[in-house]
């Protein structure tokens, strides 16, 4: 099996043989749980574009990503977090990035596309929140898109009280074509959504989510849980209305939240799903057949990957999700939107390689090797 020095601890460097890929055996949908990864985007390296000023992306390479994932059974999250929403991927090029993965996505395959407020300027009032957030609507669906309502910095800064929540979310889940995936992040994922729902207290902000959604629940295909708290989570599952989901957004618990118990399981939207795409949807597989060992035992190494990826600051993961993707020849390069490829350390990128490596989630171990060798050359790593 070839070999690398990859940098370690304390400026050392090391020798490491890399292991044989894992054969994931092809999924054969439709699976027992919706699961949809948080796809990320290509940039494009070559555009004559400053990266922290304009997105330039690589729409061949961006899409053929998309087709990747929906040819294992998964379906795709489109322009949320993973895309670099908010940190490199701005409206314009969100909107057609959604045209474009609509337009692309097969019969019967999965998408919905993330809908928020993230055009509107500082300091917007209320009114103007709700009138960012009907345009964005209006124009996913439009394209014939199925929406996630993405939470709103804008709204966490000016709502006032839970009432507030109320409102905005009423308003514009009445005026919506389709059931909609309404998206509760936590501060760990974004600290300018701290107190979101009009409460600091988790239990009082599920009761107004609880509230939103079973006023609405004919208007709420599920609810996005991201915030890393998988008792949450199981709670809130429990108190969904009927024919309602809970789409589990636990990079770190998700095994067991999509396993579930005797009285329910969650769904998946996950960022994750993006770098361990056939490793989830093998265990998938193996779920559907009820095989719960080799559920497990297929996705145990994938939640070591994951809380190294994920590692605080927990916004850096984009970094290690287009990191994967490079080195498994997804993309001819490692440049992100907004010059994000900068945010983690080339010590993180090895480890990263090597748990990479570990899960069986580099299909060509000759090819990785050396588009991370590429990597280390511009550090002085050779």
């Amino acid at each position: 099996m070839p070999t690398i020095t990859l940098p370690g601890p304390h400026r050392s460097l090391e020798r490491y043989t890399t292991r044989l890929p894992e054969p994931f055996p092809p999924a054969r949908p439709p699976f027992s749980r919706v699961a949809y990864a948080s796809a990320h985007v290509v940039a494009d390296p070559l555009a004559d574009a400053d990266p922290w000023t304009r997105s330039a992306i690589d729409w061949d390479a961006t899409l053929d990503y998309r087709h990747h994932l929906w040819s294992l059974g998964l379906g795709v999250a489109e322009a949320m977090d993973a895309a670099q929403r908010g940190s490199g991927l701005d409206w314009p090029a969100s909107i057609e990035l959604i045209r474009r993965s609509v337009a692309a996505a097969p019969p019967g395959a999965l998408i919905v596309c993330g809908a928020g407020t993230d055009h509107l300027p500082p300091n917007a009032t209320i009114q103007q929140v709700i009138g960012a957030y009907e345009a964005q609507c209006e124009s996913v669906e439009k394209v014939g898109g199925r929406i996630v309502l993405m939470p709103s910095r804008a709204l966490a800064a000016v709502a006032r009280s839970p009432d507030d929540y109320r409102w905005v979310y009423g308003k514009i889940l009445t005026q919506l074509r389709h059931p909609v995936i309404l998206h509760w992040l936590g501060e760990l994922f974004d600290p300018a959504l701290a107190g979101y729902w009009g409460h600091a207290a988790l239990d009082a902000a599920t009761a107004t989510v609880l509230d939103i959604v079973g006023a609405h629940a004919a208007k709420v295909d599920g609810v996005l849980l991201g915030l890393l708290d998988a008792p949450l989570e199981i709670a809130l599952r429990r108190h969904m209305p009927r024919g309602v989901r809970l789409y589990s957004g636990d990079e770190l618990q998700f095994p067991e939240l999509i396993a579930g118990d005797d009285e329910g399981y969650s769904h998946a939207l996950l960022g994750l799903f993006d770098p361990i795409a056939p490793a989830a949807a093998s265990a998938l597989a193996h779920l559907q057949r009820g095989d719960l060992e080799a559920y497990h035992a297929t996705l145990q190494p994938a939640v070591k990957l994951a809380r190294h990826l994920f590692r605080a600051p927990i916004p850096l993961y984009r970094t290690g999700v287009v990191f994967m993707a490079y080195l498994n020849g997804h993309q001819s390069h490692f440049a992100m939107v907004g010059g994000l490829q900068s945010a983690r350390s080339v010590v993180h990128l090895a480890e990263l390689f090597r748990l990479a490596d570990g899960a069986g989630l580099l299909r060509d171990p000759d090819d990785a090797c050396a588009r991370m060798a590429r990597v280390l050359a511009v550090f002085g790593v050779t």
